[in-house]
């Protein structure tokens, strides 16, 4: 079962912004949340029916810090399709 927990954050990048002119908001999750759980997760505590929501899968990178190899967490962002007039600033949780 989906839970806001799943949910890691929400993307503020240059791209995301432009996004968000349109109308679309950019959700950090853990891998294995699924659309149509991030649409309960947003129906349950936010009271948001997206229009559409697109999903990528991003593999963690390989990094090094001092000698030791480490790996970055795998996450799954959401492009969320918000309607109109709708943004999760001005959304009562």
């Amino acid at each position: 079962m989906a839970d806001i927990t799943d949910i890691k954050t929400i993307l503020y990048t240059e791209k995301s912004l432009g996004l968000g002119e349109k109308g679309f908001v950019v959700i950090q999750t853990s891998p294995k949340l699924t659309k149509n759980g991030l649409k309960s997760v947003l129906k349950e505590y936010f009271g948001i029916t997206p229009l559409r929501v697109n999903s990528l899968r991003v593999d963690g990178k390989v990094k090094r810090f001092r000698g030791r190899v480490g790996v970055r967490d795998d996450v799954k962002k959401f492009y969320v399709k918000l309607p109109e007039g709708v943004n999760l600033t001005n959304v009562e949780a």
